[in-house]
């Protein structure tokens, strides 16, 4: 079925404040046409707005209690010039490699302000963080000795990752709760903690991440609550008192129809108490988030460009130059929601560089997939879009966070794709 499209209908877009501007006709980016960056890097490409992390980084400082730490995760967009941008809004990184590690410190981080966590750390990564002065998080007490073993004459900073007997159940991804890789048991935390106090390590607290993409406000804080509960029954047999507790992030942004923005304004009035009642149970400890998807995700879009138009029995298929190999969240491959999509826009007419498709067009329903020969390259199925021709650009949005490095660069030898910080 095809229909007339609002020529005054604003472009989509989902969450709180993040509507993307138009100028003269245009979807804009940084007050400047989405059609700048295209002559200028091609496509496909990632564009990300400084002025939209900025505002998110605002929103949740004035959210959260001032001596709650805000650490970005660099997993979450690790674009050089994205880091160095935030470095200087943040209290520091949150790494998982070496690699993290070297880009975090060439933005003129110190190391005392980078937390090192993740499984199956090498020897090498172990030593170049202690070289740096980053406190590690321990994955296990394994970890905990091969650590000792490096440190020579130094005593390496070091927190305890604590696998929970819960987890962030609405959570999209869910890190903690039965067998995980992450951490250790909290049952035999104790122990664990017991040897760590044996070693040449200097112990500096806790940290807990039960999952990842949580929008629902009510589970973060019962989590939140729960956490605090468990450390402060670890910090009895901890080799010496906590000064951090890291409470994990989750904070997610709605991506998919039916999906409502998360309740920072709550999640700060509850932080607000469980402050106050740290202070009280858990004394000299801070409380650290990593918040990295809330930051970036709603920042970047994914621009892409029609090679082809093609009707497949009876169904309309449009097949566009980027793919899931730049970006698999897309797909709905990294949470295993293949049945849902970004929200998606034809926002550019083909026949000139100059004209915008925010004009009226005719809506129909349509698959978009990728170039690449492989039956799961696909993006969306049967929505509706304003009719495109080869030659239209095609956005994602939602897309600053977990996109070109969390994709399968490699995959059939395509080109890698372009990225710009505006």
């Amino acid at each position: 079925m095809i229909k007339q499209r609002d020529p005054d209908e604003s472009l989509p877009a989902i969450g709180r404040d993040q509507e993307w501007p138009v100028v003269d006709g245009w979807l804009a980016v940084g007050g400047l046409p989405l059609t700048e960056f295209v002559q200028r890097l091609g496509s496909p490409c990632y564009l990300y707005s400084r002025e939209r992390i900025d505002r998110r980084i605002a929103q949740v400082r004035d959210a959260l209690p001032r001596d709650v730490e805000l650490l970005y995760p660099v997993k979450a967009n690790p674009l050089p010039a994205l880091l160095q941008h935030i470095a200087g809004q943040v209290d520091g990184f949150d790494i998982a490699s070496g690699g993290e590690l070297e880009r975090a410190l060439a933005t003129g981080m110190t190391g005392a302000r980078l937390s090192f966590a993740g499984p199956g750390k090498t020897d090498d990564e172990l030593a170049e963080a202690v070289s740096a002065g980053a406190l590690i998080v321990l994955e296990s007490a394994g970890e905990a000795h091969r650590l000792a073993g490096l440190t020579g004459s130094r005593r390496p900073r070091v927190a305890l990752r604590i696998n929970p007997p819960f987890e962030l159940s609405p959570a999209a991804a869910r890190m903690a709760g039965g067998a995980r890789k992450f951490g250790v048991d909290s049952e035999q935390a104790p122990q664990v903690l017991g040897e760590i106090g044996r070693l040449p390590l200097e112990f500096e607290g806790f940290h807990c991440y039960p999952g990842s993409q949580c929008l629902d406000a009510t589970a973060i804080i019962e989590t939140q609550r729960a956490t605090l509960d468990l450390a402060v029954e670890l910090a009895a047999f901890a080799p010496a008192a906590p000064r951090v507790l890291n409470l994990g992030g989750g904070f997610g942004v709605p991506c998919f129809a039916g999906e409502s923005p998360l309740d920072l304004a709550r999640l700060g009035a509850s932080l607000q108490s469980l402050t106050r009642d740290a202070a009280a149970r858990l004394p000299g400890a801070r409380l650290t988030l990593e918040l990295g998807r809330f930051l970036v995700a709603e920042a970047g879009i994914y621009v892409c460009r029609v090679i082809e138009r093609k009707r497949s029995r009876g169904k309309t298929i449009l097949i566009v130059d980027g793919g899931l190999h730049h970006h698999w969240h897309a797909s709905g491959a990294l949470e295993g929601r293949r049945h849902l999509h970004f929200p998606i826009a034809v926002v550019i007419g083909h026949d000139s560089l100059v004209r915008s498709s925010v004009h009226a067009r005719e809506v129909e329903t349509v698959t978009v997939a990728g170039p690449l020969c492989a039956p799961h390259d696909v993006f969306a199925q049967d929505i509706e879009l304003a009719r495109a021709e080869a030659g239209d650009l095609v956005v994602m949005f939602q897309s600053g966070a977990y996109g070109a490095t969390a994709s399968p660069a490699g995959f059939l030898g395509r080109p890698p794709v372009s990225e710009m910080l505006i």
